[in-house]
């Protein structure tokens, strides 16, 4: 499979901050959507966007949470979108292509981990339903906004995916949940959606992209206690981030998906899987969780799954 996932060589790396990579970039009436905008990552990034001029729309579960966590920010409007919910995200879409505006970048950020078994929708398992189907669906609804304006999307993948490929036999876990797997899968999805999209809307000068942002201390967290936590080397016993676990700042979380939403240094490029603020290299056969695993850039699974995502969710912005 020849393959585009080669470093550039970009001048940035695993501690560039998101207002790094926004050096020199005017976002002056571009306007960019950003789920889960207001915690995390997230949060992070809707800051760094507005600095450079941008307008955000920041879709939330927890609209008031969402109102009060980015007060003072300029710039930022604030809507009701449950990913969980495919009604919630239709009427998020409707009311948003009825504003008339048009869309120059979409982050696919929002996202929930290791979380216990849960089901939502029809009986489907929360994290494929939340971190992929709901922004599947949330893409494809907004596409007539998209397509205008030449959007870059970004979905917000992991290093986690290499825990997991998509489980064809059984993507909703039902039988021998495991709660790692499923975020792995989820992460794995969200790779495969770029890859698809990208495919898909190159011709109208819309780009995709996915990335891994770091290990970074965030209320991703909040489905871990805090035993499981001091296990995986990740806090102390007091709750304090330890060094040699590598942890990234919110700060520089947040720059790689923002590189990837707005760098000049990917134009004319899409479908990949980008890291540390650069296009990330193939994993290494040895199984090291490093760069991106061939299955999750594989195009005929991408293709498989954005054919499942259409049944399942029954939206498709190109059938």
């Amino acid at each position: 499979m020849t393959t585009a996932q080669h470093k550039i060589g970009s001048g940035f790396g695993a501690h560039s901050t998101a207002d790094d990579v926004l050096q020199g970039v005017d976002l002056t009436g571009k306007l960019a959507i950003v789920t889960g905008g207001y915690s995390g990552l997230g949060l992070e990034t809707t800051r760094a966007l507005t600095k450079a001029g941008a307008h955000v729309v920041v879709p939330a579960r927890r609209p008031a949470a969402a109102r009060e966590a980015v007060e003072g920010i300029e710039g930022v409007e604030v809507d009701e979108l449950d990913l969980g919910d495919l009604d919630s995200v239709r009427a998020f879409a409707e009311r948003f292509l009825a504003s008339g505006r048009t869309v120059d970048i979409v982050i696919d950020n929002a996202g929930i981990m290791a979380c216990p078994e849960t089901r939502v929708g029809p009986g489907w398992e929360a994290q494929f339903a939340t971190n992929h189907l709901g922004h599947f669906a949330l893409v494809n609804r907004l596409w007539p906004a998209i397509e205008p304006g030449g959007a870059r999307i970004v979905s917000v993948s992991s290093g986690a995916h290499h825990i997991s490929g998509i489980r064809w036999d059984d993507v909703h876990w039902r039988t021998g949940y495991d709660k790692w797997e499923a975020y792995g899968q989820a992460k794995t999805a969200n790779v495969l959606f770029a890859v698809h999209l990208d495919r898909l809307g190159r011709e109208s000068g819309v780009r995709a992209f996915a990335l891994h942002p770091g290990g970074i201390l965030t209320p991703l967290q909040r489905h871990l206690a805090k035993e499981e936590m001091v296990e995986r080397g990740w806090i102390d016993e007091n709750g304090n981030p330890l060094n040699p676990s590598g942890f990234k700042s919110p700060q520089e979380g947040a720059a790689t998906q923002v590189w990837a939403a707005t760098s000049p240094q990917l134009a004319g490029l899409g479908g990949v899987y980008c890291e540390d603020c650069d296009i990330a290299e193939v994993a290494p056969a040895d199984g090291e969780r490093t760069g991106v695993r061939d299955y999750a850039i594989d195009p005929e699974q991408a293709a498989r799954l954005w054919t499942l995502s259409a049944e399942l969710t029954e939206v498709n912005a190109f059938a």
